[in-house]
């Protein structure tokens, strides 16, 4: 999968360090990954769900939130927000 962009996930990780286990973790396991479908994504990240048009992924036991948009047919995946699980909490990324 082509991650778009990485640059969002360095910046996350230099505000929130303790994310980065997490993040390296959900990079290494999607970036050499083939995936099809919501379902195929699910085997990999069980946890994970579709809101509307974006999936959203637990990140290291609730610690942050990434929403993405992913292009199955293209192989590519937005990176839209990722957020500390009080951010997403609040609700405002889905406006």
């Amino acid at each position: 999968m082509h991650i778009i962009t990485r640059k969002r996930l360095n910046e996350f990780v230099e505000a929130h360090p303790h994310t980065k286990p997490g993040l390296a973790h959900w990079y290494r396991t999607i970036k050499p990954a083939t995936i099809r479908s919501f379902a195929e994504l699910r085997t990999l990240f069980p946890s994970a769900d579709q809101v509307g048009k974006l999936t959203v992924f637990n990140i290291g036991g609730n610690t942050a939130r990434l929403i993405a948009a992913i292009h199955y047919n293209r192989q590519r995946i937005y990176i839209r927000a990722i957020l500390t699980h009080d951010e997403y909490d609040e609700g405002r990324w889905k406006e």
